[in-house]
This record gives structure tokens, sequence and C-alpha cells, in this order.
């Protein structure tokens, strides 16, 4: 039987206050047992055994009938009043203060405070305190009415009360410490498992987008090669449906990975100009099929005056309203389906499109309204069960607006008929209205235009890798009018073998092939020992769709990428950027085809072997920064007109200028995502990266840059130890060290040496900023300002100190603060000097650089203007002496 009882309280399934009630209970009536066991050895008195007896029988009785009737705070809150009755009659016959009672009174909160939950806990709480009080009180003023211990008796009865409270109370904290664990530990394995089922579930997606789009591609591609043919006007029209419901079925799997996208936050919205007039074809030429099918009416209504070209997500809206014309048509069994377009200006360059989709179907009630754009979710199931669909379009379309800063409304009346209504606000691009456009003129947009290369390149050597044999021959039909000499490898290995012995102009490369991969390939090419494709540009033309794929191969090097199903137009556009412009002859009366979102050209320069990068507060003369070839992550300057980039959209005197009024500006480093970015593209430029950041104390760009470069597996950040010019001569020995081609193991173990060598100070002209930073306190600011002191600002191993006071006015100052430091400093290298400052005049500048020759005679001086993000800190008629000392 106390097996079955405690039992469930290792049951995870079994709730949690159960648990609790069964743990805390069983051992307060153990501990009474214990307590009536005890009193029979104490020679307690009878009243009081009698009274224990009662109070046990009546607590198990009770527990054992809201367990089983499963009313366990109802349970736990008879058990609390029977306690809070019985302790302060126990306390009066069993010795008062001096029996073993008081202890059990802190037993009892215990009790309380595990078992009971809200209002109660709070209430019985009070009483147990105030119960506790007036037993207290009434034994101290009334000691007759407690029935009095022996010496004996007492001291017997408080050991044991000690003994049983203390060792009940802590085995409760250890079963109740062990049953949250244990539900910690089941909570994070549950954790873990929804984990590892999104991953699956993403990599699902994922291989099937893959997997689907490499079909969609063959049928694509093929009929593309029907429509370029001279065939009948009806087999051409064939061609164009079987293009549309091409493009049909890619929309429903890009549902799907869309939806995947979205709940993980990755979905992202890219603004491209459009044409208005070739948007509504594509759109309708995907629909009126399906209309066509059900003897459905479809009209048209597009507002003559809608500008004709926009900038604005083309494809998501596309898919916005694919989406909501396929469920109209869907649930459409006679009469019409309607798109409707309006605009509205908004401001010079803006319009406020709405979309209306307006349909004589099934209608929604009222009731079923809100759950529309629930995903999976689909109203009325019984009128609705012949439905096809993956339940997700409405979901997606709900997600596409909000992401786009729109609205989505839904008007409805049951057995009539639906009407949406989506509303988004997009960009100008070219004034001119569209003007008429209807069902029949949209024919003359969208319609078959005769086929013509955009260039032709005979002499030219193109390899495409794929181990699909349809996706091989239906990139060579697309690219045979402009007579490329093609060569075709179905492997990793076969591309090898190619690349070996063939020099070729340009590659197309597949991603997911088996034994090796297509980035696998793309780098053996690169270090192919004898190989002859070592520079040659290579795109991934891959059915791995999605901007994180885009980033992937932009970071691993390849010159451009482009996704499946791929039309011939994108592909020769592809194909022409890559190729050498002199074995190139473009087609004069050839439409030249932009590339879009799906077609992506990265940087063809070629990369070096490694080059330094640094931050804007390392005040480096732009020089210096452009003939080292050192690229420069800029700093943010935060004012309360926003936030600025240093040195490219907010100057140093600018800056200076607006502080002068009162006004509040402070530096930000960059953010991770911007360090994120700005490593992305530098690694298009070089192999390896080595970014130098200010001393990790004094600002949180060391640790933004070292958490995005784990993004990358060739970054590497080092801390300089220093900032501003100081933190520049780092940056410019390690610029020189790339130059000698040392190796990026080479460069971080010596810089990290060198930067020791460093000397780097400070003299403030005041301390406003040091004080509006809240680096110092307002007294200190104050004294400063009153004595007409000013701080010296040095950096020791990172860290900023004051390394000095000084008093009195600017020429004094600045002599002292000059001598002191080329003074006390032993072995300078006299080579460079920089002399940073913030807000000084020319005469004060030479002043000071007189003053520099005068004490030490360096070879090289530069008067280097502080950057804005420095500035902010240190403010105006501030400047710093940053150099070398001897190794």
């Amino acid at each position: 039987m106390i097996e079955r009882y405690f039992k469930p309280i290792m049951d995870h399934k079994v709730d949690l206050q159960e648990r609790t009630f069964r743990l805390v209970t069983g051992f307060t009536i153990t501990a009474l047992i214990l307590m009536l066991m005890g009193g029979l050895v104490t020679g307690e008195n009878k009243e009081s055994l009698l009274l224990l007896s009662g109070c046990i029988v009546l607590v198990v009785i009770i527990t054992a009938a809201s367990i089983s009737r499963q009313q366990i705070h109802t349970g736990a809150t008879l058990v609390t009043i029977i306690l809070l009755i019985f302790f302060p009659i126990n306390f009066f016959v069993s010795g008062g203060m001096y029996g073993g009672t008081p202890l059990w009174f802190a037993f009892f909160f215990v009790y309380i405070n595990l078992t009971l939950q809200g209002v109660r806990r709070i209430i019985f709480s009070v009483c147990c305190l105030l119960t506790t009080v007036l037993c207290y009180y009434v034994d101290y003023l009334h000691p007759e009415y407690i029935i009095a211990h022996t010496i004996d008796v007492a001291h017997m009865g408080s050991a044991v009360a000690v003994i049983l409270v203390g060792a009940l109370t802590g085995a409760m904290i250890l079963f109740q410490n062990h049953i949250y664990q244990e539900e910690n530990r089941i909570t994070n394995e549950q954790k873990r498992e929804i984990q590892e089922l999104s991953e699956a579930e993403n990599h699902f997606f994922s291989s099937m987008s893959h997997e689907i789009r490499t079909p969609i591609n063959t049928i694509i591609g093929l009929n593309e090669m029907i429509l370029r043919s001279d065939v009948s006007d009806e087999v051409a029209e064939n061609a164009k449906n079987i293009q549309g419901a091409s493009k049909m079925l890619l929309t429903i799997i890009n549902d799907i990975l869309d939806m995947s996208k979205i709940e993980s936050g990755k979905m992202d919205i890219v603004n491209v100009s459009y044409e208005t007039g070739v948007f509504f074809s594509d759109i309708i030429n995907m629909i009126w099929i399906k209309a066509q099918e059900k003897d459905l009416d479809f009209h048209l209504d597009i507002d003559s005056s809608i500008p004709s070209q926009l900038c604005g997500d083309e494809v998501r809206i596309k898919q916005i309203l694919v989406n909501l014309l396929t469920n109209a048509i869907k649930y459409t069994s006679e009469g019409s389906v309607t798109l409707s377009v309006r605009c509205e200006r908004r401001g010079v360059n803006r319009v406020r499109v709405y979309y209306s989709v307006q349909d004589t179907g099934l209608g929604v009630k009222q009731e079923d309204i809100p759950h529309l754009f629930s995903a999976f979710k689909r109203v009325d199931e019984e009128k609705n069960r012949y439905i096809e669909g993956t339940g997700l379009g409405l979901s997606i379309v709900k997600q596409l607006v909000d992401l786009m800063g729109g609205e989505i409304n839904v008007n409805s009346v049951y057995t009539k008929g639906t009407t949406f209504l989506v509303t988004l606000d997009q960009d100008i691009i070219e004034e001119k209205e569209l003007g008429t456009f209807t069902l029949e003129s949209r024919g003359k947009i969208g319609s078959r235009v005769q086929y013509k290369q955009s260039f032709e390149a005979p002499k030219a050597q193109l390899l495409i890798v794929d181990d699909n044999e349809m996706n091989l021959v239906v990139a060579e039909k697309l690219l045979a009018e402009t007579k490329i000499q093609i060569d075709t490898a179905k492997s990793g290995a076969e591309c090898l073998k190619c690349t070996l012995t063939k020099r070729y102009d340009g590659i197309l490369m597949d991603h997911l092939m088996p034994e090796m991969d297509g980035i696998e390939c793309f780098h053996a090419v690169r270090s192919q020992l004898g190989g002859l494709c070592q520079e040659t540009p290579v795109i991934a033309l891959t059915a791995n769709a999605g901007s994180a794929n885009q980033l992937l191969y932009k970071n691993e090097g390849f010159n451009g990428y482009l996704a499946k199903p791929v039309s011939g137009a994108l592909l020769e556009a592809a194909v022409l950027n890559i190729l050498p412009k002199e074995l190139v002859m473009l087609s004069e009366d050839a439409v030249q085809p932009e590339i879009g979102k799906d077609v992506l050209m990265f940087d063809q320069r070629k990369r070096v072997s490694l080059i330094i990068t640094t931050d804007s507060v390392s005040d480096l003369p732009d020089e210096l920064l452009e003939r080292m070839g050192i690229s420069v992550q800029p700093y943010y300057v935060c004012t309360d007109y926003g936030r600025f980039l240093d040195g490219r959209e907010l100057e140093t005197d600018d800056l200076l200028l607006y502080l002068a009024g009162g006004n509040k500006g402070a530096s930000k480093a960059p953010d991770v995502e911007d360090y994120v970015n700005f490593f992305a593209e530098k690694l298009t430029e070089a192999q390896n990266v080595i970014h130098i950041t200010m001393a990790r104390y004094a600002s949180e760009g060391y640790e933004h840059a070292l958490e995005a470069a784990k993004s990358f597996e060739n970054v590497t950040v080092l801390d300089s130890g220093h900032l501003s010019s100081g933190m520049g001569i780092t940056v410019l020995y390690a610029a020189h060290l790339a130059a000698q081609n040392a190796s990026r193991e080479e460069i971080t173990e010596m810089v990290e040496d060198f930067q020791n060598r460093v000397s780097t100070s400070f003299i403030m002209g005041n301390t406003k900023m040091l004080y509006r930073g809240g680096r110092i306190s307002r007294g200190v600011h104050v004294l400063c300002e009153t004595l007409l002191l000013h701080p010296v600002i040095k950096l020791n191993k990172s860290k900023m100190a004051v390394g000095g006071i000084l008093a009195g006015n600017f020429v004094h100052v600045a002599r002292k603060y000059i001598r002191k430091t080329l003074k006390d400093i032993p072995g300078i290298d006299k080579n460079i000097l920089f002399i940073t400052y913030s807000g000084m005049d020319y005469q004060s500048l030479k002043e000071i650089r007189d003053m520099i020759q005068q004490q030490c005679a360096f070879k090289h001086i530069y008067l280097q203007k502080a950057s804005s993000a420095i500035s902010s800190n240190c403010g105006p008629g501030s400047f710093g002496l940053l150099f070398l000392r001897k190794s």
C-alpha cells in the first residue's frame, strides 16, 4: 500500500500538484506517526497523544479520499485546516514553548507553501503566522493555560521535534528537488526532440523542393524548346498551358517551403522594379485555364491609372494573388471570379495598391472567418471535403502580407461568395500609366515572341556538371543557339578529369551530387594540381533554392547562383555574364534579359589569399587604407535624430557642431549581423580575413565580430588592445605582414606580440563627453571643469585607465602632456607618430607639432582627425600621441 501511494510521485505523467501533495502529505503523516511514537517513549500526557492520534486518522482519511476523487486542492486545504487546529491545541497540551510543538509550526509553514496555490496559500500562511504569534503571546501572559512538562520530558520532546522536523523537511526538499530536476530533464529532452524534428522537417522540405524542382526543370526547359520551334498556334497554346501548369506546380512546392521559412523566421522580402502589365499577364496566364476548366467566368478590372512600373517584391505579390485566385476558383462551382486592382497616390513616388479577389462560391460562415488564415485548417469540412490542396495558401498569404507591411481583409456571405482585399504600398519607378488592360489586351503583352538568342560565342568553351542526365540535355538545348562549345560531366570526378585536360571559359555546377557534391568539386577545381580551370568562373546551377543557399554559394566563392527550374533567357544571361567579352558577339535585335532574384552574380575579381580589415575607429588616413588594401567596417554614431554610419553618413566636424548645441551623441559598435554581412562581402575578395578590433573592454565591437566570425571558417578576429590610431598602427603592421605573404597563423601570433609595443594615450580637452557617456560621475566632471583639470587616458592590456591628471590652460597642459609622454617612455621608435585630434584648429595643431619636434624628432608625423565615433567620446580640444616602442 505504501509503495502504491509513493510510486506515482516518480511518474512525470501524473499531475505535478498531485505528486507534490502525495509527497508532502505522506511525510506529514509519517512525521505525525513518529511524533506519536516519540510521545509514547517520552511519556507525553494522554490528552496530547489522544489528540495526535485523532489528527493522524483524519489526515489519512482526507488524503485517501482526495486522491481517489482527484480533488487534490480540496484535500490539501482540508489537511491544512486540521493541522491549523491541531498544532495550537497541541501547543497548549504539550508544554507550550518548552515542548516540541514550536518546531512543528515551522514544518507547517513548509507544508502550506508546497501544497497550496494562489490565494489559499497566502491566507493560510497568514493564519499560521497569526496562530504562532497568538500561542506565544498566551504562553507569555498566561502560563497557567499550558499543561507543563517535566524538564526531562521537555528536553526529550524538543530533541525529538528537532530531529524529526529537520530530517523530514530536508527529505521533502530533496524529493522536491528530484522532481523538479526530473521535470527539467524531460523538458530539455522534449526541446531537443522538437528541435531535431524541426531540423528534420526543414531538411525534408529542402530535399523535397530539390527533388521536385529537378523534373520540373526538365518539363519547363523542353517545353520552352517547343515554344521556340516553328509550330502551329494550337501546339504553341498547349505549350503555354503546360508552362503555366508547371509554374503552378512550382508555386505549390514553394508554398510548403515558404511555410517552413516563415516559421523559422528566414523569409526575405526582396523589392525589385517590375512591369505591371507583364505582372498581370503572368498571373492571368496561370489562372484563366483553371477558370475555364470549371466553366467559370473570369473578370478583370484593372485601374488604368496604375503606374506601368512599380517597385516591390514582385514574386511574393504574385504568390499572394495566385493563391487567392486559385482558392476562389477551388471554392466556386458556378458563377464568376473577379480580379480588381485600384491604386491611390500616397506621395510623390509612392502608391497604395488595392487588390481585390471576388468570387460567387461557397462563402464563409462568420464564425469561421477568424480561422481562415490558420495553417492546415479548412473551414466547413463537410461541404469542402472534395477540395484539393495543402491548406497552407491563406496562412502564407496572411504572413507574406504582414511581412510587406500590408493589410488583408475578408468579406463573405455564406453560400453567396467571398471577397479578399489586399492593400500594399509600393514605390513608383515609372510615372507612365498602364492604360487599358483587359483579357484581350493582355494577350498582346503575353503573346508568344519569336525566340532570338541574345548572343553567340562559337569559340567559347563551357562545362556543365550535373548528375541528372535530363538536366544536362535541357541546358545544352537551351544554349544551343548561342553556338557555345559545351562539354558535360555527370559527377565531380568526371568534372575534374575534364578540367585537368581542357581550359574552360565558364562552368555551371550542380550542388547536390553523390560522392562529391558541387561545393567539394568547386574547391577541388580551384586547388587542382596542374588543373587548367583554377581561375575559371563557376556558377552554381542548382535546385537548392532560398536566400540561405545564395549566401552559402557566395561565401564558398562561386561566381554566381542560378536557381532551377531555369528559363533559356536567364540561363543565357548568367552565361553571358561570365564569358570573356572578346569571345562574345551580342545579337543586335535580341532583348537582353534582366538578372532577377533567381540569378545572382557575385563579384568575379580574383580572390587574394588574405586581407586585413578593421573598424572605422582605427583612425587611419584614407591614403594609407587605400595603399595597404585595408577595408573598414564603420561604427555607428547614435543621436536624437537617428543612427549614422561613422565617416560615411556623419563627419566629425558636423557631429561636434551638433554636440556643441547641448545635444547628445554616442558611439555604438556594429551589430553581429553587420559584421556577418561585412565578412561575407570580404570573402568574395579573399580566401581569408583577419579583422582587427578596438580593445575588447572599451567596446562591444570585439565580441560582436567574434560572434559573427563563428559563421565562417576563414575569418579571424583579433583584439588590438588599443583604440583610435593606436589600433590603426596595429592594423598597418598586420597589413604589412599580409603584403609579405605571411600566413594567417603567423600574422595572428606576431600581432599579439606587437600590440605590447604600441603606446596609446589621450589628453582630454574637457570631461563633458566622459560625463555624458557615463564614464565619470557628475561630481568629478564639475570638479574638473572648475579646477581646469584634464585627465590623461591610457590603454593597457585592452583596458582604459586614467594615466594622470594635468591642470591649467591648453598650452600649458599640452606641453606638459607631450613632455611627460615622450620623456617617460624609453626606447621610442621614431619612425612614425600619429597626432590624432578632435575639434582643434590648424594653429593649435601646429603648436603641438612644434612641441613634439623639440622633444623628439619623428621621421613621419601624421595629423589625423579622429573619427566621429571616437570624437563622440572625447569631445573637442582633445588629442593623443600614438606611436611605437622599440622591441
